[in-house]
């Protein structure tokens, strides 16, 4: 399934994923391919999601996240850098 992560300033990743971890704001979720469709808030935590070869995890300051049709696209309000 592709995944996009955009903040208001910049792409911070776009590619296939085999799973996506999200902090929703009722607890975290995870999405697997042929996930139902979905739209949820999301709020500060770790976003982390698992590529073929290594799993990767981001800090985002809260924001949303849409799943249709395999594509999840994640509107984040940004992202942490400790």
């Amino acid at each position: 399934m592709y995944l996009e992560i955009v903040t208001p300033d910049k792409k911070v990743f776009e590619g296939e994923v085999k799973v996506a971890t999200f902090p929703g704001t009722d607890g975290s979720f995870q999405v697997l391919n042929n996930h139902s469709p979905l739209i949820s808030s999301l709020t500060k935590g770790v976003l982390s999601y698992e590529d073929k070869d290594r799993l990767y995890e981001l800090k985002i300051d809260g924001g949303v996240v849409e799943v249709l049709h395999n594509e999840i696209i994640v509107l984040a309000e940004g992202i942490i850098n400790d």
